[in-house]
């Protein structure tokens, strides 16, 4: 980390770092966004964790440089639990990105990880997330974040490998014009079933969200769309607005998308939008006629339908989402 951000206040360590260094900080807000009870994984993830990131921002800090962290199981049969902790606090802005693969085992391996966000009034958090794991995994993540007051917190979201994923990252917002936003795409090949989505509670007047959730499937292989939009009695004069899209790349694949839209008062505007369908056979024919191949038409394709997410990452990232969307394509993956 740059001497300058030490300099600074901001702390960038491990979890078992910061809970031996910074007792009171981590006490504060370790497992507090996401409590032990909200499912059985987080209250397995809560008795066993190990490892994680933690990162607390000092007020009025603006790191110009994206943080980043990088996970990996390495064992068969086992089960990850790492813990990620951010504070971002008043007036402060922090772009952090996190990494997650995992080898091919013939044994069913466990993710059961937690990500707390703490975005505090006028504050700004960008999280964004390659996963890459191998389809011999359970991905059973749970990531929340807490939006104060005129804060906004972005997540932009790459979701490939695993043989089963069931992931919905979730902000509340609780300040008074507060914003968060999410970008998302996911992609399931054959023997994965992808169900993922994102959730927002509107808990304060003024408050806005937008989700924008892109889903691809081939050979045989499901995506789920799973999500929660709830505008609350007291969050008056609030917006949101849900756009997904599915890309089906043969006849066997499936696609479902299962949004559930709670309004609870009439001030607030919503929208929310669907679209589901194959590749076309004209545009693959087009691009033929110019002479590509039928994979390299295809692979454009989808990579053009992934460019919303992918123009969001620093360029290493895009150009590592677009590799794995090629080597999804060409069943090189797990």
């Amino acid at each position: 980390m740059k001497e300058e951000l030490i300099k600074q206040g901001v702390i960038y360590t491990d979890m078992e770092t910061a809970v031996k260094k910074y007792p009171g900080i981590v006490k504060e807000h370790f497992m507090k966004c996401v409590p032990i009870y909200d499912h059985k994984f987080v209250a397995l993830h809560g008795a066993v964790w190990s490892g994680g990131s933690f990162v607390y921002v000092p007020e009025g800090v603006k790191v110009d440089i994206p943080l980043q962290s990088y996970f990996r199981l390495n064992s068969p049969e086992a089960g990850q639990f790492e813990h990620t902790l951010i504070i971002v606090n008043e007036g402060a802005s922090l772009h952090f990105i996190e990494g997650c693969s995992a080898p091919k085992y013939n044994k069913v391996n466990l993710h059961a990880g937690c990500v707390e966000l703490y975005v505090k009034d006028n504050a700004h958090l960008r999280y964004s997330t390659i996963e890459n794991w191998s389809k011999n995994m359970l991905n059973l993540n749970t990531k929340k974040a807490l939006v104060g007051k005129n804060a906004s917190m972005e997540w932009v979201s790459g979701s490939f490998g695993s043989k089963v994923s069931m992931l919905y990252p979730m902000s509340i917002l609780n300040g008074e014009g507060a914003k968060t936003e999410f970008t998302g795409i996911s992609f399931a090949g054959k023997g994965q079933n992808l169900d993922n989505g994102f959730k927002v509670v509107h808990n304060a007047p003024n408050t806005s969200s937008v989700v924008n959730s892109k889903s691809i499937s081939k050979d045989g292989g499901k995506c789920t769309y799973r999500a929660l939009t709830r505008i609350n009695e007291q969050a008056k004069n609030s917006k949101g607005m849900v756009s997904c899209e599915s890309l089906m790349l043969d006849d066997i694949s499936i696609s479902d998308t299962i949004p559930v839209n709670d309004v609870r008062t009439e001030t607030a505007e919503f929208s929310h939008e669907a679209k589901i369908g194959k590749i076309s056979d004209k545009a693959i024919f087009y691009l033929m006629s110019r002479g590509l191949s039928e994979e390299d038409a295809k692979a454009m394709i989808v990579r053009g339908f992934a460019y919303p997410i992918s123009k969001e990452l620093p360029v290493e990232y895009a150009v590592e989402m677009n590799n794995l969307i090629n080597l999804e394509l060409e069943g090189a993956i797990g």
